[in-house]
Formats: C-alpha cells, sequence, structure tokens
C-alpha cells in the first residue's frame, strides 16, 4: 500500500511546498530570505516525514522519532528556546514513551509451520 496525503504521494506534497516557499522568496513584502527559506523547508520535510510514519503501518517508532528531530531542528532556528541537549532528551523520551505504548499493542507473528522449535535441529536441512 503507497502511502498517499489527500490523494496524493508526499513528494508531491513536498514540490508543491518547494515551489511555494520558492514564490514567496521572490516577494519583498513577504521578507523570507534564503536561510529562512531553508529552514522552513526542513520544517516542512519533518512533518510530512511526520505524517507519513503515522500512515505507514505498523508503525517505527525511529521515523517518527526522526521527523521530530526534523521539525525541532527546524523550530530551533525560528528561536525555539530548546537547547540541543533538551530536544535530544525529548526525542529519547518521545521514543520511550511509544515504545511503551507500541508494546503493549504488538503480538508475535503466527506460527507459520506445524513443527515445534528445533525440530529439525539434528537434521541436514539444506537439501531441502
Amino acid at each position: 500500500m503507497q502511502v498517499r496525503i489527500f490523494g496524493y504521494e508526499p513528494a508531491v506534497w513536498l514540490y508543491v511546498i518547494n515551489a511555494l516557499v520558492a514564490f514567496l522568496a521572490t516577494l519583498p513584502a513577504v521578507g523570507l530570505t534564503a536561510e529562512t527559506s531553508g529552514y522552513v523547508m526542513t520544517i516542512a520535510n519533518g512533518v510530512v516525514a511526520l505524517i507519513v510514519a503515522f500512515l505507514t503501518r505498523p508503525w517505527v517508532v525511529s521515523a517518527l522519532t526522526g521527523a521530530l528531530s526534523t521539525i525541532l531542528t527546524g523550530l530551533a532556528s525560528f528561536g525555539l528556546p530548546l537547547t540541543e541537549q533538551q530536544t535530544g532528551a525529548f526525542v529519547v523520551l518521545t521514543s520511550a514513551v511509544l515504545g511503551l505504548i507500541l508494546r503493549a499493542n504488538v503480538s508475535p507473528a503466527p506460527v507459520t509451520s506445524d513443527y515445534p522449535p528445533g525440530a529439525h535441529s539434528d537434521k541436514n536441512v539444506t537439501s531441502l
């Protein structure tokens, strides 16, 4: 299954956001510099990655925390009052909480064989 956001692939949304930011940077009244445009795109990439991580099944905690880390890095450039240590600690805390939530909702894979584990441990099964 492909991940889609409002019917379009995430890359399409990033292209549209990139084009919009590039257009806004050409308007002097907006005051968007090239450096600020880069920070906006960093945040946009993080947000789209976060949406994709939430829509993907099964959830991958590292994808969620990576997206969150990217967003926080971009927001720091706009004056988010968090140090690198605080940002890192927040990402670790988020990872731990998601791990606890997901662990309670994960079950082992179904058995795919009628044989108990180790039933063929004394036999040469390479020719099968």
